[in-house]
């Protein structure tokens, strides 16, 4: 009886070899594995019976099948290490990479045209002695309005359409001046910093506006600044920006936290003053507004209008990008169009 069982361990023996040997596929190898070792295999089975078997019969079928099933897994374990380094191999042929082929060239991205002006703008007042100051978005009236000799019943902040916050006297700032008034309350005199960041209006979304737009603003607080240092600083600013040949000039005009005020201009980069259609015909264009700093701002923060004076100025960045790089429509500077930001790569 024993040999009949030691037979039946040896027939099973050589079909799972057989059978682990013929898979050419980790599934066809698992298939093998659950045929030859799982519930319904006949070694699984003979192990089952050892109980029924006879003290005599016990030691040569139990041996015979220790044997076996060593020898099955060790088939299995050698099948399955043959078959992961030939999937692994193909694998690698299959994603190799051909080094010797030319790299892709991804596509460049290139500052916008705002971010070029911006930097060119803080570059040349940098170069200047000029530190840049900045401040919150979000302001008080009194930064953005009565500290700028503008108080509640000041007719100038009709000229303002401004954007209020609900539920406090707070705002979008209008301009980037309150951050001129922080920068003097936070030090004595001198001083001589550049504002630049968003503001914010209540205009409608055309070819020259926009609800959110960029400033820079500057100041310069000292003993003995006079109007011909604020003529000389925004000359030469502007000769930076649109070339020496172009001439300047300044027309008086009024703001409140100036006097004298002054709207400066600069003939045309398009005709050079000879008059175009991007002039409106008068050789010009408005290039920003500036004055020497009013004597009630300066003792708003603290200084003493007697010993200090100074001058501020302010600029549109979009206004001064459209000049300079020739662009229409202030729309195509938020249009996200590749096509037209392209133009600009450098």
């Amino acid at each position: 009886m024993s040999s009949e069982r030691v037979a039946d361990v040896a027939r099973a023996r050589d079909e799972a070899l057989a059978l682990i040997a013929s898979s050419s596929t980790l599934d066809e190898l698992e298939q093998a594995r659950i045929a030859t070792l799982g519930q319904k295999a006949l070694l699984t089975q003979v192990k089952r019976g050892m109980g029924a078997l006879s003290v005599e019969e016990k030691p040569a079928v139990g041996r015979a099948l220790q044997e076996a099933l060593a020898v099955v897994e060790q088939s299995f374990a050698q099948r399955q290490g043959a078959l992961e380094t030939e999937v692994e191999s193909a694998s690698l042929v299959q994603d190799r990479v051909d080094v010797t082929l030319p790299g892709r060239v991804g596509p460049v991205g290139h500052p916008h045209p705002i971010s070029m002006m911006l930097e060119q703008i803080t570059d040349i007042f940098l170069a200047m002695g000029y530190r840049v100051a900045e401040g919150p978005e979000v302001e008080t009236d009194w930064y953005n309005f009565e500290a700028l000799n503008m108080p509640p019943d000041h007719p100038a902040r009709s000229l303002w359409d401004t954007l209020y916050i609900a539920g406090a006297p707070t705002l979008l700032r209008t301009h980037t001046s309150p951050v001129q008034i922080r920068a003097m309350k936070a030090q004595p005199p001198p001083i001589y910093v550049i504002a630049p960041g968003r503001t914010y209006r209540r205009d409608a979304f055309d070819a020259s506006h926009s609800p959110m737009f960029h400033q820079v603003e500057g100041l310069a607080v000292d003993r003995g600044i006079t109007f011909t240092d604020l003529k000389g600083t925004l000359d030469a600013f502007a000769h930076e920006v649109f070339g020496p040949r172009l001439p300047t000039r300044f027309r008086p005009s009024y703001f409140p936290f100036t006097e004298p005020s002054a709207e400066m201009d600069v003939a045309c980069p398009s005709c050079e003053g000879a008059g175009c259609a991007a002039c409106g015909r008068s050789g010009w264009i408005e290039l920003l507004g500036a004055g020497m700093v009013h004597p009630r701002v300066l003792a708003n923060v603290g200084y003493d209008p007697e010993q200090v004076t100074g001058f501020a100025f302010g600029m549109g960045v979009e206004r001064i990008a459209m000049r300079a790089y020739g662009i229409t429509d202030l729309r195509h500077l938020y249009d996200s169009d590749v096509r037209f930001l392209e133009r600009f790569a450098g």
